[in-house]
Order: structure tokens, then sequence, then C-alpha cells
């Protein structure tokens, strides 16, 4: 191509890419600087935290809030408790999930048109908080580790989306195989499933950070501290008993009395977001992909 044909960049084109950089430098301070201005405080001395401003580096560092917090033998209580309810729970939930979608992305299933409108009806309601704890109570499962996993064990979304990358996969794979005398299960799980392992990676992401995040039904069915989540067990220890009350249990209160409630918030806060954020970043683009998924057949 001759220099001719290629077009000099303006002066225009130079003060647009500047004031592009500019924006984004922008964004992603604002997006970046809350949690570093959180993982700073946590680690600053908590009266000189007080005087306020922004937070670039350490003020006096200090990792007392920590030594405090890992003392307490209930944050790994909680942090167990967590971790199981997300692996148990995303795998119950994708599992079934699944299953659910196979039959109803077939076209020759009866019925499946009606089905998948009472799935996407519950989308749209449901029974409120009082009917689903008396629900759940009339089940026995208040106070049990199994009530973290069944009442939210398939998401309708998910299973949507599943659902409709099934029906991206050619027929001929399934017919093929009937032919050769495969019955309905051996399909799912030796074609399909195989074939389909971006989208169900997307969804047990989308489960996994829904199930780690999770509080309400651990302060809406269990009372057992034996049973307590790790977020529910941070929002008791930021909550109005303050940094003294929640560390009574570390069995030296005098460290602890040289700590404010802001920077326990802080501390709490980092403890238990820093897992999912190592995690994530590993992961993010079977977000864009469940997102995607199904979406353009080839």
């Amino acid at each position: 191509m001759s220099k001719s044909g290629l077009r000099k960049r303006s002066m225009a084109d130079h003060i647009a890419d500047i004031l592009i950089g500019i924006f984004l430098g922008i964004l992603v301070f604002t997006t970046i600087y809350p949690f570093w201005h959180v993982i700073m405080y946590s680690v600053s001395d908590s009266y000189s935290s007080m005087s306020g401003g922004l937070f670039f580096l350490p003020r006096n560092f200090t990792l007392l809030a920590y030594e405090m917090l890992l003392k307490t033998n209930q944050i790994f209580v909680a942090y167990r408790n967590t971790v199981m309810k997300t692996l148990v729970g995303t795998g119950i939930s994708v599992f079934l999930t699944a299953l659910t979608a196979y039959p109803l992305s077939l076209s020759r299933f009866k019925g499946r048109n009606f089905i998948s409108m009472l799935i996407f009806f519950t989308m749209l309601f449901n029974g409120g908080i009082i009917p689903t704890y008396l629900l759940i109570k009339s089940l026995g499962l208040l106070d049990t580790f199994w009530v973290y996993v069944i009442p939210g064990a398939m998401s309708a979304y998910n299973m949507f989306i599943l659902r409709t990358y099934y029906r991206s996969i050619p027929s001929s794979l399934e017919e093929s195989a009937l032919l050769d005398g495969a019955n309905p299960f051996q399909i799912l799980f030796r074609i399909i499933l195989p074939l389909s392992l971006p989208a169900l990676a997307a969804i047990a992401m989308f489960y996994g950070v829904g199930n780690w995040n999770s509080y309400m039904d651990g302060i809406l069915y269990v009372n057992d501290q034996r049973l307590q989540l790790l977020q529910v067990y941070l929002r008791q220890l930021i909550g109005a008993a303050g940094a003294k009350g929640a560390l009574g249990d570390a069995g030296d209160l005098g460290p602890a009395s040289r700590l404010t409630e802001e920077t326990m918030k802080m501390t709490v806060i980092t403890v238990s977001v820093i897992p999912i954020l190592i995690v994530y970043p590993f992961l993010q683009k079977y977000y864009t992909k469940g997102v995607m998924v199904g979406s353009v057949k080839g």
C-alpha cells in the first residue's frame, strides 16, 4: 500500500486518544481505588487512620487487626462452612441444571413448553419470606447444612442458558447415537455434556459466586454457630457489638482495645473478598461466554 493510501493522524486524533486515555485512567482509578483504600486502611494504625483522606500507602503499618481476627475460632468455622456451601452447592446446582435443561431442549419431548413456562414463572414470582420460612421449617431444614443447598439448588436463569446451548449442538450427533443404541442418559453424559463444558463452566461460576456471597439463608434459617457462614459472621463482627465484643473470644482484649470499629470493618471486608478476587480473574472469560452462550448458531 502506498503512503498516500495511509491517512495521516491529525491533531484531533491525538487529542481524542489523550481524552480516551484520561477517561480510562479515571475509570480504572475509581474501580480499583475503593478496594485499595480498604486494604491500606486495614493495615494502618487505627488512630492514624482516623485523620481521613486518601490512602495510597499504609499509615504506621500494622497487622494487629488481622492478628486479632485470626485469633478467633469462629472465623475458621465460618470459612469452612462457606467453602463447603460453595463447593457442594455449586456441584449439586450444576448437576440438576444439566439434567433439567437436556429434556427441555429436545423438540420431541412433549410438554416441554408448558414445563419451561412453569420454570420461567418462578423467575417472576416467589412465595415470600414467611411462607418460604414455614415451608423450610416443615421440611426439617432449619439449622441444618442442607438449608444452604436445597432451597436454591437450581436457578431458572442458568437452566435457560444451558438449554439454549444444548439446542446449538447439532441434532445429527444425537440421532447417530440413537441409531447406535445409546439411551438418553448415555447421550447426555457421553456426548452433550462434554460438548457443553464452556456453558457448564459459565453457570458453575454464576452458582459459585452466588453461593460465596449469599448470607440471607444464614440469617433467616440458621441459629447454630457451628453452621454460621462467613458473610453472616462478618456482618456480626461489624455490627453493634463492635470490635471488642466480636473479638471477646480471642482471649486478649489489650491489643483489641487499640482497634477502632472502622479498622475492623476494613479488615473483615478484605478477608471476605480476597478469596473470590483471587479466583475471579482466571474465570472471568466464562462470564462473558455465559452471557453469549448459544446466541449464535454455526
